[in-house]
């Protein structure tokens, strides 16, 4: 397969990402996740498909540069973060002690759309840089 698909591929997920996630604000954000969360734990790592993409493009690629390992590290604490959010959550204590409620506007909520594919690109030195 070549680049340009697996780019496609990537914005593609990640776009699912963003919109399944969507909300007007932080707190809805993880109010979303943790309502998966609740429901199937393991259905909720599904729904982070972009995390599972990255690592199937370390391996099918064969590539462990830095920045494409960045990808995937990234990717992971930003799961791990959410989970000991949600896990909070559970505890029984408020969103509003653990973080501030932020506004999510339009590119906020889509920065991962621009951020990890292109990283990929320069990951896989497709620029010639």
């Amino acid at each position: 397969m070549d680049i340009i698909s697996l780019f496609f591929i990537f914005i593609a997920i990640e776009l699912f990402e963003s919109n399944w996630q969507k909300s007007e604000t932080l707190h809805g954000l993880l109010s979303n996740n943790y309502s998966i969360y609740r429901t199937n734990i393991l259905f909720f790592f599904l729904l982070n498909a972009s995390f599972i993409y990255a690592i199937f493009l370390v391996i099918y690629l064969q590539n462990n540069t830095f920045l494409m390992l960045s990808i995937v590290g990234i990717k992971f604490l930003d799961i791990a973060f959410k989970i000991n959010i949600m896990t909070k959550m559970s505890n029984g204590i408020s969103l509003d002690e653990v973080m501030p409620n932020i506004k999510m506007n339009f590119l906020f909520r889509y920065m991962n759309v621009l951020i990890y594919p292109f990283s990929f690109l320069i990951a896989l030195n497709y620029f010639s840089f």
